[in-house]
């Protein structure tokens, strides 16, 4: 599959290009003797690109980079998404890139999830934008508006949801429709309706094209993510748009458009806030939905954890009515649920990594990376390490009981 791929590939004028700017590369590498950490570019062009999505499309997808660690050690080379890129499964390395953000690194993701996620997107944001775009989000986040409304939109859409429940569902769909009306709720004051399902539709096609070639001739998928794209775009531009109108002539909203909209004295354009929303409802849609599936999960399994986070629960409900509600306070009083979110983040790793782009020639390790090179901080490797915890594969809530940390954790 991986050849007839190549050779459709080299049929196109810039394909061609592309691989003379492969070779030139690799050429050049090898006269300046850079000690690049170890590892293969794979195929011409395509590179590895094809074996991380399809382990990424399995059960267990820690095999590309555990081979690869295995044959290499924790720092290796590889080409993914047209890129030579450097993995790193080594906590002090993934330390000293996000440390050094903005001075030896910045963000920089697979063509594939910058196009779909927009240049404006908190992601691919940086400099002095990016600073006020995330000083105003942790603003929002930390604000009244969150503990005096985010509770009780919660209790409200899974009451609403669990009324509509037969006696079988899929928990995965069902976990994804919760998460996004709510997040659209909390960013543009929506209820749930045709309108926001019919953009959840959408995006669940833009999302399955995150991880592909990004390239719509080859790729049906990436294709229909990208009109996918468009239509959400348009959508969310007539709201922004609609919203500014109002807000102008003196309405506000307590949500995250209205903070938008307001930030900055207004200066932010309707596209910067349109890729910010899309950003965001991706975010809160995919990550969000997939983490309480996979907590049910594990609960379900181990059912001493189960036994002790109801009993916690019960605890805060047997002092409140019937019909009362959680409260930002109770929310704050669960110390055992905590761990089990922390040790679920931990286990089920849904933000894998992150990628970052050299901004100048790195020394690490014992290694050069090459200025403009893409790296990838692998969050995964680190949690499932057996060196970093102990039965780093058994979901164990208890470990984070010590001292507010992982009481399983080696080194750490």
């Amino acid at each position: 599959m991986a050849l007839f791929i190549t050779i459709a590939l080299l049929s196109t004028p810039f394909t061609a290009a592309a691989l003379l700017l492969l070779l030139l590369l690799r050429a050049s590498l090898r006269r300046s003797r850079l000690p690049l950490p170890p590892g293969t570019l794979g195929l011409p062009l395509v590179g590895e690109t094809l074996q991380l999505i399809s382990a990424y499309k399995t059960e267990n997808p820690e095999p590309f980079i555990d081979e690869r660690v295995g044959r290499f050690g924790t720092l290796f080379t590889t080409h993914v998404f047209g890129e030579p890129t450097v993995f790193s499964a080594d906590p002090e390395t993934n330390r000293f890139i996000l440390q050094n953000e903005g001075r030896l690194f910045e963000c920089s993701y697979p063509g594939s999830i910058a196009n779909l996620l927009g240049k404006h997107s908190l992601l691919l944001m940086t400099g002095g934008l990016h600073k006020r775009m995330h000083s105003l989000t942790m603003s929002f986040a930390n604000s009244s508006i969150i503990r005096d409304h985010l509770l009780v939109d919660i209790d409200r859409l899974v009451r609403l949801n669990l009324h509509s429940w037969s006696d079988r569902i899929l928990l995965m769909e069902e976990a994804k429709k919760i998460t996004f009306e709510l997040t659209v709720k909390q960013l543009m004051s929506y209820d749930p309706g045709d309108w926001t399902e019919n953009l959840r539709k959408e995006y669940v096609l833009v999302i399955e094209g995150f991880f592909t070639l990004p390239f719509p001739l080859f790729s049906a998928t990436y294709r229909r993510a990208i009109k996918a794209r468009t239509k959400v775009a348009e959508a969310l531009t007539l709201v922004v748009r609609q919203r500014r109108k109002e807000s102008e002539m003196g309405a506000k909203e307590e949500d995250m458009l209205g903070a938008l909209l307001a930030g900055d004295g207004g200066a932010f354009s309707d596209e910067e806030i349109v890729d910010f929303l899309l950003a965001l409802l991706v975010a809160g849609y995919e990550t969000t939905s997939t983490i309480m599936t996979l907590a049910v999960k594990f609960l379900t399994e181990t059912p001493l954890a189960l036994a002790q986070l109801k009993e916690e629960h019960e605890k805060i409900r047997a002092n409140k009515n019937r019909s009362e509600g959680l409260e930002w306070n109770d929310y704050k009083s669960m110390p055992f649920t905590q761990c089990v979110i922390n040790e679920t983040l931990r286990v089920a790793n849904i933000i894998s990594g992150v990628f970052r782009r050299t901004m100048a020639d790195v020394q690490i390790k014992g290694y050069t990376i090459p200025k403009g090179w893409r790296v990838f901080a692998s969050f995964r490797a680190v949690h499932l390490d057996q060196d970093y915890f102990k039965e780093a594969r058994t979901f164990n809530p208890w470990r984070w009981q010590s001292n507010g940390a992982s009481s399983g954790a080696v080194n750490a």
